[in-house]
Formats: structure tokens, C-alpha cells, sequence
């Protein structure tokens, strides 16, 4: 979807060798880091991952501002803070520059694997809406008249059509990039933010923008702390190698130094960039010729925390760039290429701990009241971010994650935790595990046992009162017990039936009372038993036998409730 870069140039360049100028420029500005060619992926497309923005771009591949920083690296002034002073294109003003770092401090508590740079989004703001067009903002960070892109109707750029009833853009016919990061509507409904707490996303408001931008340049699992993924960042921003070229040396240039200026004070720029409303004149091409201010040396000042000063003065006469540059509109600035450090040792995956995982017990059939939590951990033990876990149970179980599954994936948060799904004991009763195993190339694993106990009771009480009582070598009435654990109804317990001497001694089989065992067995003890969802257990017939006296008849379950119950076996009549 991404439009021809010099199709853009030449509807807004004032002739033919000026736009011929602006592509040579640009074409010899290498940014730094990844080279562009490892950056585009064969057949020139940047392909997304599953969770990168799945469309063209943010912008719509629209029109922007083709200026190039300055040949002299900036300092930051000297004097008084709030002042224009040092190269007056590394000033930006206060509410801009306080937007971007707002939101990198945002999404370096929410996603600090993507280490996102406030450098980068100043420089596809200075790209997109020149800072805001100079910091032209209110209080609240909201431009003082809109920021439009060309309708995006297929003439020269992509073709898109309305998706917001010109809600944003007012246009009803064709989307349009709108406000300082230039979103289309359609991605703005998809990245917008509320970062100034208004209770709006307003593309319109940098701090908003701002945000929103930071996070779609995160999407996926990028680091911008590498110069490949800033490239496949910049590139699903607007879909150009010109435009990356322009926006990694904006990149540099911001990383040499940068200092605020007051809202209103910052330089224009002085390519054809986005639209604006009728009320705002465009900036002309040939801006009269001003002579920059020098560059003191001292660090640069960090401006209010709310980045927001109070009153903004006139936006000056845009400055004519430096001399060398035979087109009057870009600096020639000789093609420099960094390849970027490696990321230390605490950049990287180096280890998985138990985040606090505690003991996991639970009875058969039953879920599991905690559940497996791991910590991706970099060098020095800070939690790393967007890593691929993969829990797996194992050993001689029947247990399962909710769903039935016994094997779930998951990825790290902010923090470096992921948890598996909550965790379900089968019938099987003893000792598992689940395996934790973090990463990909490079595999870092851990083992977190859990146990699975048989149900138990704690009581076990008769449902009726009657005396039992039976004739000798007749039958008992039926016996029947209700099992419960704490009161609840204890469903799917073991228990055992015994018949015992009044003295609680073993009786000998065939010498009182008694069961039927297999094949018409005589058996005083059965095992096996279990009681039902309601807990109630009703026990096979009991014969009395042919020896008078009293017996106990005594059910123990697992869990130690144990209840006895009297037999009396009558004495035989007198003959």
C-alpha cells in the first residue's frame, strides 16, 4: 500500500531539480544500525509478526516533511532553560518534547522489553508534523488547529476510503492522516490512547499521539534498542526507504542532543509536508535566510514534568538550513553508518525462577487452589519481558490444565511473570510435575511439583436412629452413613466396613456377624467402598451368624473419620 516517494516530492517540490536534490540527499543519509537492505525482507515488503499492526502503515503512506538535520551535531544551551538558544533544530518544544518522554517512561513500565526510545518518536514527529508544526499546541497538549494529511484517495498516494464519517479528518469520502504522529483514522481506532487522563483519545493531542505511536512502534515482539527492529518499526510506520532514511537521521541527530524550547518557538519545516485546516497557511518552500545561533556544550536540561509551560510565544521565521546546500531546502549531510552495540549480557534471557508458586495440593477431581507462576530474568536479574514459556505436565497423573490440555503456552509480562492455566487433579493420587521451559534459541527450564490427595472426611454419621438387632443366622436391617468434610458433603471418599467383638478385637469369619465376600465367602472387613455425590454410603447386607452376642460394626474413611455402630445378635430360643 505504500505510495512512490518521488510521486510525493513532485506535487509539493517547486520544480524538478529541487526534487531531484531532495532524493539524492536522502538516498546518500545511511541511518544507523541495521543496513536498510537487511531491514526489508525480500520482495520489499516488511512483514509483519502475528501481533504487529496488520495494516499498510499508521500514516496511510501519506505525505511528510523530506528536511534533513543540520551537517553540525547539537549542544544543549548553556543559559537559562526555556530560551531558543544551541542549533535551533535541536530544539523542541517543551509539550512535544515532554509527550515523548512521558511516553517512553509509560511504555518502559508496561512493555520494557521494547525499549522504546523517546528519540525515535521525536524523530518521526519532526517527520511527520514538524514537532507539531513548531509546538503549536494549548495547556492541554492538543494542536490550536488540526494537523491533515492529503486525502488519501489514490492519486499519488494509497487509496483509502472513509472509515471514521470524517469524524477526524471531516473528510466523508477519503481517509486522511491526522494530528502530530499523522495516524489514519482506521489505525487511530486500533493504537489511540488516552495519555493526558482527559478521558479522550485525540489524535489531535501530542501526548495522546505520542503514546499511541510508542506503542504501535512496539507492537509484535520489537526492541528498538537494535537497528533492525527500529527499522521494520519506522517501516510499518510509512512504508519507504526514503522516509527511514530521513527519520533515522532525525533519530541520530535527537541522540547527539536535544533541549526544549517554548511551546510555539520551534522551527518549521520547509518541505511540503501534511495539509493543514484553510485557517493555516502552508510554509513556504524558500523561507527568508536566517543565520542559526551557535552551539554551547553543557548538558541539556530536562524540561517541566508535565512538559507543559505556560504561555507560548510567536513561532519565528522558519531558518534557512545551513550553508553547502546548493537547493536551498536540505543540508548535505555525508552518509554515516553505526552499526549499534550488541545488547549486554542484561538485555538477554539468562534465566527462569519461581515467582512464588507456593505448595500445590488439591484432592482428586478437584482444582488446584494456586497455580504454576515462573520469571524470565535477564543478567542481572531483572524480569524479562515477551519471552515464550511452555508448561508441560509430567509423571504418572491423570492431572490436566483447565480444558483438558496437558500441555499450555504463554508469554512474560512487563514484569518478566507468565502463570500457566489454573491446574485440575485427576483420580489419580500422588506426586507430578510441571515442567517450565522459557525461551527459544537459548532454553531455560525448571520443575514446580504438585500433589494430588485421595478425598477425605472428617465425620461420618448414620441417617437413622434404629437399633439393629436380628435373630441368630438371620439378617440385619440395611446400614446406611453419611460422609462430610467440614460440613460439606463428602462425595467419592473411601471408606472400609468392619465387624468387630464388643471389645473391638477381630471376629473370626463365620463366628458372628458378617458379610458376603466373592463366591459366597464369608468376610468381616470389606474395602473398596466409596461414598456417593451425596456422600451417603449404604452398606451390602450384614448376616447376624449363629454366635448370640454384641459386636461393633466400625467405618473408617480417608481422612479419619471413624464411626461404630452396635450389632446385637440374639440368643437362640430354648429347644
Amino acid at each position: 500500500m505504500a505510495a512512490q516517494f518521488g510521486r510525493r516530492l513532485r506535487r509539493g517540490a517547486t520544480s524538478t531539480a529541487v526534487a531531484a536534490a531532495v532524493v539524492a540527499a536522502l538516498s546518500a543519509s545511511q541511518a544507523p544500525g541495521a543496513p536498510l537492505a537487511q531491514a526489508t525482507p525480500p520482495g520489499g515488503t516488511d512483514m509483519p509478526t502475528a501481533a504487529e499492526p496488520e495494516q499498510g502503515a499508521a500514516t496511510g503512506n501519506d505525505g511528510y516533511h523530506t528536511d534533513l538535520p543540520p551537517l553540525t551535531t547539537p549542544n544543549a544551551p548553556t543559559v537559562s532553560v526555556g530560551l531558543p538558544v544551541g542549533s535551533a533544530e535541536s530544539g523542541i518544544p517543551a509539550s512535544v518534547l515532554g509527550a515523548y518522554k512521558q511516553a517512553q517512561s509509560t511504555i518502559a513500565g508496561t512493555d520494557p522489553a521494547c525499549r522504546l526510545p523517546w528519540q525515535l518518536l521525536a524523530a518521526i514527529g519532526k517527520v511527520e508534523s514538524g514537532q507539531a508544526r513548531g509546538g503549536k499546541v494549548d495547556a492541554s497538549g492538543t494542536t490550536l488547529t488540526p494537523i491533515l494529511g492529503p486525502a488519501l484517495d489514490g492519486n499519488g498516494f494509497a487509496l483509502i476510503q472513509d472509515t471514521d464519517d470524517g469524524a477526524y479528518d471531516s473528510d466523508a469520502v477519503h481517509d486522511r492522516a491526522v494530528g502530530p504522529m499523522q495516524f489514519i483514522p482506521s489505525t487511530w481506532a486500533t493504537w489511540g490512547q488516552d495519555a493526558n487522563g482527559d478521558g479522550r483519545k485525540d489524535p489531535n493531542n501530542v501526548y495522546d499521539a505520542a503514546l499511541a505511536a510508542g506503542r504501535y512502534l512496539c507492537a509484535g515482539s520489537r526492541d528498538l534498542s537494535t537497528g533492525s527492529d527500529i527499522d521494520r518499526a519506522v517501516l510499518s510506520y510509512n512504508h519507504s526507504s526514503a522516509y527511514l532514511s530521513t527519520v533515522r537521521s532525525w533519530f541520530e541527530y535527537y541522540n547527539d542532543g536535544a533541549h526544549p524550547v517554548p511551546d510555539g518557538t520551534g522551527v518549521l519545516p520547509t518541505t511540503p509536508g501534511p495539509a493543514t485546516t484553510p485557517a493555516t497557511r502552508p510554509v513556504s518552500a524558500s523561507p527568508s535566510p536566517s543565520t542559526p545561533p551557535s552551539h554551547p556544550s553543557s548538558p541539556s536540561p530536562t524540561p517541566s514534568t508535565d512538559g507543559k509551560p505556560g504561555s507560548a510565544s510567536p513561532s519565528p521565521s522558519p531558518t534557512t538550513p545551513p550553508s553547502g546546500n546548493p537547493a536551498g531546502t536540505l543540508p548535505a549531510k555525508p552518509p554515516t553508518t553505526t552499526t549499534p552495540p550488541p545488547p549486554s549480557q542484561a538485555l538477554k534471557l539468562s534465566g527462569i525462577k519461581d515467582a512464588g508458586t507456593g505448595t500445590l495440593t488439591a484432592v482428586t477431581g478437584q482444582e488446584f487452589a494456586g497455580s504454576v507462576t515462573v520469571r524470565a530474568v535477564d543478567g542481572q536479574g531483572n524480569g524479562f519481558a515477551k519471552a515464550p514459556v511452555t508448561f508441560t505436565i509430567s509423571g504418572d497423573t491423570d492431572a490436566h490444565f483447565a480444558g483438558g490440555a496437558t500441555t499450555a503456552e504463554a508469554v512474560t509480562a512487563a514484569d518478566g511473570t507468565a502463570g500457566a492455566p489454573a491446574l485440575v487433579a485427576g483420580e489419580t493420587t500422588g506426586d507430578f510435575r510441571i515442567h517450565a521451559v522459557a525461551g527459544t534459541t537459548t532454553r531455560f527450564s525448571l520443575d514446580v511439583t504438585a500433589t494430588v490427595t485421595a478425598r477425605r472426611a472428617d465425620t461420618v454419621t448414620r441417617t437413622t436412629s434404629t437399633e439393629l438387632t436380628a435373630a441368630p443366622d438371620g439378617d440385619f436391617a440395611g446400614v446406611q452413613v453419611r460422609a462430610t468434610l467440614d460440613g460439606a458433603v463428602a462425595s467419592g471418599v473411601a471408606a472400609t466396613a468392619t465387624i468387630l467383638t464388643s471389645g473391638g478385637e477381630a471376629v473370626q469369619d463365620g463366628q458372628g456377624p458378617h458379610f458376603t465376600g466373592e463366591g459366597d465367602s464369608v468376610v468381616s472387613t470389606l474395602t473398596g467402598l466409596t461414598t456417593d455425590t451425596d456422600g451417603l454410603l449404604s452398606l451390602p447386607q450384614i448376616h447376624a451368624g449363629g454366635t448370640a452376642g454384641t459386636y461393633k460394626l466400625r467405618i473408617t474413611t480417608e481422612g479419619g473419620a471413624v464411626l461404630d455402630i452396635e450389632l446385637t445378635v440374639e440368643a437362640a430360643p430354648a429347644a
